[in-house]
This record gives C-alpha cells, sequence and structure tokens, in this order.
C-alpha cells in the first residue's frame, strides 16, 4: 500500500510545473496581504528576489498583477476580478441549469446544451448528451461562431448592437451548405428569433444536424445565455419540432426564473 501511494505520489509530482507553481503563490500573497514589494515577497515565500521580480513582471504584463509605480508595491490586477466575476456567474448558471438539462434531455432523449458568448465567439458550457443511438453533441468547452448554430443565434440576435455589426460586417464562415454568409438575411433571420422568442437552425453549423434554441436571462434581465435541445435532423418531424420549441422555451425561463430567485 505504501509502495503504492509513493509511486501515485512521484508520478503526478513529475506534472508539476514550478514556474507555474510560484506564479500561483505570488498570486495568493498578494491576495493575503496586497501591497507588498518584490522584496517582502521573496522573504515570504522564500523565493530568490530575481525569481520574484521576473513573476511579477510577467505577471503584470497579463494584467494580473498591478504595480504602484511611486511605492514599487503590487497588488491583484483586473484580470484576477474578471476570472472571479466569470466563476461567480457561470458556477450559479450552471447549478441552476443542471437539473433542467437532465430533465430536457430525458424528456426529449436530444442534445442539450448551455451556451455563452465571449466577445464575438461562443462557449459550450455543459452539455448532456441524447439517448438515441445517433448522436450528434458538442463537447464542453467548444469555441464556435455566432452566425451559425441555434443558441450562437440566440446570443447574436440579443447581443449589443455594436457585436451585431463586428459580426455581420466581418468575414461570414461556411460551415456547411446551408450556412448563411450573406449579411442581409442573417440580420433577418436575428429580427425573426427576437420576434418569436426562439431559433431553430437547420443544417447550418453541423450538416445533418438541428438545434433549437431559447434565450437564458439573469436577474437584471440581460440575456446570459442560451439552452439549445441539438439533433440528427432526419427525427426533427413537424411533431417533435413544435413540442420541442415549446419543452426549450419552458426549460430557458425556468432557468431564468431561479436565477432571479437565487
Amino acid at each position: 500500500m505504501t509502495s503504492a501511494t509513493s509511486t501515485d505520489s512521484t508520478a503526478r509530482k513529475s506534472y508539476k510545473i514550478d514556474a507555474v507553481a510560484r506564479a500561483l503563490l505570488v498570486l495568493e500573497a498578494l491576495g493575503e496581504s496586497p501591497g507588498l514589494g518584490a522584496s517582502a515577497l521573496s522573504s515570504k515565500l522564500g523565493l530568490t528576489k530575481s525569481i520574484v521580480f521576473r513573476l511579477l513582471q510577467t505577471l503584470e504584463e497579463a494584467g494580473y498583477v498591478q504595480r504602484d509605480e511611486e511605492r514599487a508595491v503590487y497588488q491583484l490586477g483586473y484580470r484576477v476580478a474578471l476570472l472571479g466575476e466569470k466563476v461567480g456567474r457561470e458556477g450559479a448558471l450552471l447549478q441552476v441549469a443542471r437539473p433542467i438539462m437532465d430533465m430536457l434531455r430525458d424528456e426529449t432523449g436530444e442534445n442539450v446544451n448551455l451556451v455563452v458568448r465571449e466577445g464575438t465567439a461562443t462557449v459550450v458550457i455543459a452539455t448532456r448528451e441524447g439517448l438515441h443511438s445517433i448522436r450528434l453533441f458538442a463537447q464542453t468547452g467548444r469555441r464556435g461562431p455566432l452566425h451559425a448554430g441555434g443558441a450562437s443565434m440566440v446570443l447574436l440576435a440579443y447581443a449589443e448592437p455594436s457585436i451585431r455589426d463586428r459580426v455581420l460586417e466581418g468575414p461570414l464562415e461556411q460551415f456547411s451548405p446551408h450556412t448563411m454568409t450573406d449579411p442581409h438575411r442573417l440580420r433577418a433571420a436575428l429580427k425573426l428569433i427576437q420576434s418569436n422568442g426562439y431559433n431553430v437552425a437547420l443544417n447550418d453549423l453541423d450538416d445533418g444536424a438541428f438545434s433549437i434554441a431559447a434565450p437564458v436571462h439573469n436577474a437584471a434581465g440581460e440575456i446570459i445565455a442560451g439552452i439549445s435541445l441539438a439533433g440528427a435532423s432526419v427525427r426533427l418531424d413537424e411533431v417533435r419540432r413544435a413540442s420541442y420549441i415549446e419543452k426549450v422555451l419552458a426549460a430557458g425561463a425556468e432557468i431564468t426564473r431561479r436565477l432571479t430567485l437565487s
């Protein structure tokens, strides 16, 4: 037992990157005691001053620490605050959305995705794999465009005008023969999504796949995510289409309701 434990521990240690570990120590030290200089950090962490200085310079350039020029001391930077805000926002969203995503998947047998916007791209932050033998599903962490896909176009439709303009004026990649790359057609499609309150995408991002999506709002009424039901296009007959739209809208509304109460 001792030998196996020792071997496992050694294997884990072999993956450790010392520079990353030291950088994290610097961040933690500044979180506990903001306003330390390189010398004080060196003493506190037991690292040489030259190593601490290089770590601070690297972290400062990336926005994770901020230097007071007059006093030559450091504190945590804006990037740490942004990460904390993102973790808090998406953490609450995921906690609320999980049981609703499970229920939607179980009721339909289709794949369920939760998608957020990051700038002019989208990121899948949670998925539930469908129950059918033919499954088409996105991996958690998958980045995608805003101009194709069920939840992506929902997020684009409700994004601020500057984001929509930037996407529609830029190059519009074609992912399948059905991807809309004409800005005029896209604007019309986005207006229809705003009018309907949902989006039905057929074969535009992945040929042979459908996606039906609805928005998720936060307590302030802002649209922060899109929830989508996705699967093989051959399964989407008119009866399922109507039923799926109703269920996705209900799922988005329930996540919104729970976020408002939390």
